[in-house]
């Protein structure tokens, strides 16, 4: 996906939101939300995909600020609150519909978002959201694609409610590689927080995206095992909005169902679907 407009005040926010999450007064805020806002305006004329231009952007903002990790303490949060709720949902998930649902309701564990805000009740959320269930739902065509399954997840909170499609779909038979963030960005999930939740107990293979540092997902810097088993898969599950945002600009993939909630106008306009909607799209 490419530079929208509207991104721009969205994506200084998020810059702001780390300011805060790092203790940064006003002054130092505004100076370090200037020179992310100078890079931005550089970039968004180039050939780089969204998630690249934001990527260069929350790199140069931690830089700036001195922090690896704004996010930790948001990231260890949204996962205690996840698996207390997971706790008391997953009796009701029985169909692969199910899980896939419960999964893209996890997605809305995503901070920062211009609009958008992290329920603190997340139990009833959960249950509004799964009677209302997917605005897309193509599920019916994903199962027949589950044999050899790669899954890109996105952010902490979110990954718990992952791991229970995950455990789904390796009692179903299915062979998977996970992929996690290979470094801090956002509350995106890395391999702390997949080996802290067991995904290694499911998956034959758990993996990061490579590229450091990125969100989204870059085919030029997989790494070798990831590679391998995204060319070979029958199917790639990929959450959130912005691996949505990098794989739907390459053309030949293998079957990619892309699992998220569209929380901004963006998005929810490229998908033909109203902001908030919950998402299960298979493009093939």
């Amino acid at each position: 996906m490419r530079f929208d407009d509207r991104c721009y005040d969205c994506l200084l926010s998020r810059v702001r939101f780390e300011c805060s999450l790092c203790g940064a007064g006003r002054e130092e805020t505004e100076e370090i939300t200037a020179v992310c806002g100078e890079l931005l305006g550089r970039l968004r004329t180039g050939t780089l995909s969204h998630p690249q231009i934001a990527s260069a952007m929350h790199r140069r903002a931690y830089e700036l600020l001195g922090s690896g990790d704004p996010f930790r303490e948001l990231k260890e949060q949204g996962n205690r609150e996840a698996l207390e709720v997971c706790r008391r949902v997953r009796g009701r998930l029985h169909s692969f519909r199910d899980y896939v649902l419960a999964s893209v309701i996890g997605n809305t564990y995503d901070y920062g978002v211009k609009g958008h805000t992290v329920t603190g009740d997340f139990l009833s959320y959960f249950d509004r959201e799964f009677s209302a269930g997917l605005t897309i739902d193509h599920t019916d065509e994903m199962e027949k694609r589950l044999d050899r399954v790669v899954y890109i997840t996105d952010n902490c909170g979110e990954i718990v409610f992952d791991r229970l499609l995950i455990e789904h779909l390796a009692r179903q038979g299915s062979s998977l590689t996970v992929a996690v963030r290979e470094s801090p960005i956002l509350n995106d999930a890395t391999m702390e927080e997949a080996l802290a939740l067991h995904l290694d107990r499911f998956a034959k293979t758990v993996t990061t995206t490579g590229c450091g540092c990125e969100i989204g997902v870059r085919l030029d810097c997989m790494p070798p095992d990831l590679e391998r088993a995204f060319w070979d898969c029958t199917l790639v599950i990929s959450k959130g909005m912005a691996n949505y945002e990098s794989l739907s600009e390459y053309e030949g993939l293998p079957p990619v169902a892309y699992l998220m909630a569209a929380k901004c106008e963006p998005i929810a306009d490229e998908v033909g679907v109203v902001r908030g909607s919950k998402i299960a799209m298979l493009r093939v």
